[in-house]
């Protein structure tokens, strides 16, 4: 069983989220959900970027690879959007990684190196109509074609956050495929 450190999306730790992560407990994973945001959270993505600012992008980085640092190596790093920016980073710089599972984001590779680790898997999974992933689309397309361990999955639709239940963005189909992607991905980690 997998071992996995997933970071919240920027309207933070919701019911959906740590929904999520009790599915994956559910089927034997051990999954982190560390509170980047002290136990906030915003009925939007506007509201929670404007309290990110606020507590400034260094400090919320700071506190995921603290997370990190807690756990040590043999990690799959996942993240949701906002969360992408600590899980990718940590999938690609810190040795040890089982994995990583880019829901909703991918940042190029080249943010964090030259070229995504060979040995560490990855899923990236999106909406193709999503006005954010559609920026990330093209380092997330680039990805999967440089590497033999990447698979991207984009769905229809536009919803941004839609694996979370607790939000309007929910879409339940998406959802359910998307959670039977990440268990098989985590079967095999």
């Amino acid at each position: 069983m997998a071992n996995v450190l997933l970071y919240h999306h920027i309207q933070g730790l919701t019911d959906g989220v740590r929904s999520f992560a009790d599915s994956l407990r559910q089927v034997g994973h051990t999954v982190h959900t560390p509170d980047l945001f002290d136990g906030r959270t915003f009925g939007s993505i506007e509201e929670g970027f404007g309290f990110a600012r606020e507590l400034g992008p260094d400090a919320i980085q700071e506190r995921g690879i603290a997370a990190a640092d807690e756990l040590g190596p043999g990690l799959v790093y996942a993240g949701f959007s906002f969360g992408v920016t600590i899980a990718q980073q940590l999938a690609q710089t810190r040795p040890g990684a089982r994995g990583a599972l880019l829901m909703y984001s991918c940042l190029p590779v080249t943010e964090f190196g030259e070229a995504w680790p060979e040995d560490v898997p990855v899923q990236i999974h999106g909406k193709e109509g999503d006005e954010f992933f559609d920026e990330d689309l093209p380092a997330a397309r680039e990805l999967a074609d440089s590497s033999a361990n990447a698979e991207l999955f984009v769905y229809p639709g536009d919803q941004h956050l839609f694996a979370d239940f607790s939000l309007d963005a929910y879409d339940p189909e998406a959802a359910a495929l998307l959670m039977e992607r990440v268990r098989a991905f985590l079967a095999a980690a």
